[in-house]
């Protein structure tokens, strides 16, 4: 995703404009039947991971978060919340841990 993205920024700035690549570090992985997307940055760190749906059953969603507020997201072999994740993410909105892992409040809902 920032192979194909980023080219377009490198050349903006080339060409003299002020612009700055801003989306989040994202990767994903397929690895059998195993699939895998995250977002974020904890590079700053984090002091609680909140997980929603069932690890052993390898579908989940795990958030890192850092004074209650999301630093980046995982989603495993479940699809369509990418979106849903970097909003959480970007709104810095202050969530619990047991609300992230509550699955019958919509990930929408959280980002305030």
């Amino acid at each position: 995703a920032n192979a194909l993205k980023q080219p377009a920024v490198a050349a903006a700035a080339m060409l003299g404009q002020d612009v700055r690549y801003e989306d989040l570090p994202y990767f994903y992985t397929d690895q059998y039947d195993l699939g895998m997307e995250y977002l974020g940055d904890v590079r700053d760190g984090y002091d609680q991971v909140a997980v929603r749906g069932d690890v052993e059953g390898r579908e989940f969603i795990a958030f890192w978060l850092k004074d209650g507020r999301v630093q980046a997201g995982m989603n495993v072999n479940i699809w369509g919340v990418t979106d849903s994740i970097k909003n959480l993410i970007r709104s810095g909105h202050p969530v619990t841990a047991a609300a992230l892992a509550d699955a019958s409040t919509p990930l929408d809902d959280l980002a305030g």
